[in-house]
């Protein structure tokens, strides 16, 4: 009996795991970690004839293959060693992808925009009548798709550079690459390998779409990506490669090859970037066949992504938006950017490396006044004053930022209270989600 060993009891783990012993394999899970909710996991995998070993420091020795879950950096000691070994060593949506390779897949990756295109690419397949099920980042494990019964028409995968860093063999039929900007270097180190991880995906994927608006994709495709599908909503004539293959907006119509699709203004979310997004889904549809009728029905009732730019409230005339997936400076430069002036800003949490000056000029261009909360209240502080903005106070937490804007907002005329925290979430919360579902509750409670 071939003999697995999986590193990580997350979903994916667990997932992974399910699947190898559905298919024959002796299953054990390691974890370095160790509290009751895992012993609870532990005793309902047990059943199943699953080994769990928590607070488990792995050493490769015997097994066939190594399944790392996406939370485990590649480069850890145990994992090299495997790979010196011999031992076929991937990650889980790799594992997936071995099983469901006979389904055509929709893979998307890029730092920020993958989970809004990814839902509204879902909605327009649904729209059309194509069964599908999202998985990676969004939705189901990808292991757990290849454990149903009924198998969906399109996988539609939102994959992050940790997931594409263990994949191999994922050949997609539509690649798509949203954004590029530097994010998760303490596990990648610079932006070129950041880059590199995602560019394997598309390079792997039959049909490729890039963002044309993109200044680092825009860039890339000076020399490379001729063949690819180019976005812009600056219209036809900002598209890198061959512009008549491209999608761009033009007289506020969404073009495909010189095709009218559906005005853009159809969709309903604020800004540029999600005209973006509208664009990267069009062209997955697009491509995938689906017709204008169903992508015009899915996108004008599209009601967007909770934690990107979620309306939440309107409370005293101040609309409440909950933007808690902006977890790095480019991101809540965007968010920042898309909403009404002047805000009343919500920022910090758990500070990432970054170039932060863009999200500091907007700040000094549209903020009212920020309120600034967890670890990164103090760094923020003074990278504000750096730029000569003063209309700050750090209120530490959460509860603390949601009542005092309301005061702010009064004072300054401000038609948005924005949480968009430049800042992941760890300080505080177990997720941008959780942040985001805080935030969301708070401002309900106003009302």
């Amino acid at each position: 009996m071939k003999k697995a060993t999986i590193i990580g009891l997350g979903r994916s783990g667990i997932a992974a795991a399910k699947l190898l012993i559905k298919h024959g394999y002796l299953v054990n899970i390691s974890d370095s970690n160790h509290n009751f909710q895992m012993e609870t996991q532990q005793q309902e995998l047990v059943r199943l004839g699953i080994n769990v070993k928590l607070g488990d420091k792995f050493t490769p020795t015997t097994e066939d293959l190594l399944v790392v879950s996406p939370g485990v950096p590649w480069d850890i000691a145990p994992l090299v060693k495997a790979r010196a070994m011999g031992i076929d060593t991937i990650g889980e949506m790799e594992l997936a992808w071995r099983y469901l390779q006979d389904i055509p897949w929709v893979a998307i990756t890029g730092t920020n925009g993958k989970t809004t295109t990814t839902a509204l690419t879902d909605a327009i397949f649904k729209a059309a009548g194509l069964a599908t099920i999202g998985c990676g980042n969004i939705g189901f494990a990808a292991c757990e798709l290849a454990l149903l019964e009924t198998k969906p028409a399109w996988i539609i995968a939102e994959i992050s550079s940790y997931q594409i860093e263990s994949t191999f063999t994922l050949k997609p039929q539509i690649g798509v690459w949203t954004t590029l900007t530097p994010d998760h270097l303490a596990r990648h180190k610079t932006v070129d390998n950041y880059a590199a991880i995602k560019a394997k995906l598309l390079h792997n994927s039959h049909h490729q779409i890039l963002n044309g608006d993109d200044r680092y994709l825009s860039d890339l495709g000076k020399s490379d990506w001729h063949e690819a599908t180019w976005t812009s909503v600056s219209g036809k004539q900002q598209l890198r490669g061959n512009p008549e293959s491209g999608i761009w907006i033009e007289d506020n119509w969404v073009m495909f090859r010189d095709e009218r699709v559906l005005p853009a203004d159809s969709l309903k979310m604020p800004g540029d970037h999600n005209l973006q997004n509208l664009l990267m889904a069009v062209g997955i549809a697009k491509l995938a066949g689906i017709e204008n009728e169903a992508i015009a029905s899915a996108v004008t009732t599209f009601p967007g992504v909770a934690h990107r730019l979620e309306y939440v409230c309107t409370y005293k005339g101040v609309d409440y938006i909950n933007d808690s997936k902006a977890t790095n400076y480019d991101a809540a430069d965007v968010g920042l950017t898309a909403v009404k002036a002047p805000v009343i800003l919500i920022a910090g949490g758990e500070a990432k490396e970054g170039d932060d000056l863009a999200w500091l000029a907007t700040i000094n261009q549209k903020a009212a006044g920020v309120l600034l909360i967890g670890n990164a209240g103090t760094q923020f502080a003074d990278r504000l004053r750096s730029v000569g903005y003063t209309s700050f106070e750090i209120v530490e937490t959460m509860a603390n930022a949601v009542t005092r804007s309301s005061t702010l907002a009064t004072q300054h005329q401000a038609k948005v209270v924005l949480l968009s925290p430049a800042c992941a979430s760890f300080d505080q919360y177990t997720s941008f989600e959780h942040r985001g579902d805080d935030f969301r509750q708070l401002c309900q409670a106003l009302v």
